[in-house]
């Protein structure tokens, strides 16, 4: 069966974008470095998985764990909190890549 693939992983840089700008926002708003720091690190890296997938569409673990380990410690977060901004919006977010790289 032949999958249609983009040749670019756009979705995923979108999502790296996300989470850069999720973190500063959070640093503009609240002047939490940590959130600066995680979110650029996190951007980041899924921006490097999202580039890695769009060379090969078979080499998704970078961005596989990048989103499992966000949709873990994230919805931990607003599981504790039950705030939705900012962790059960990354949360959810997370979880809807992990889905897509695992069933796109």
């Amino acid at each position: 069966m032949l999958a249609l693939r983009m040749a670019v992983d756009w979705v995923g840089f979108l999502y790296a974008a996300a989470l850069a700008l999720g973190g500063f926002m959070g640093y503009k708003k609240r002047g939490s470095v940590v959130s600066l720091i995680a979110g650029l690190f996190f951007g980041c890296l899924s921006a490097y998985g999202a580039y890695k997938r769009s060379n090969d569409p078979y080499d998704y673990w970078t961005s596989l764990i990048s989103a499992g380990v966000l949709t873990a410690v994230m919805g931990m977060r607003f599981r504790k909190s039950g705030k939705l901004m900012p962790a059960g919006i990354t949360a959810g977010l997370s979880l809807l890549m992990v889905l897509r790289i695992l069933f796109y």
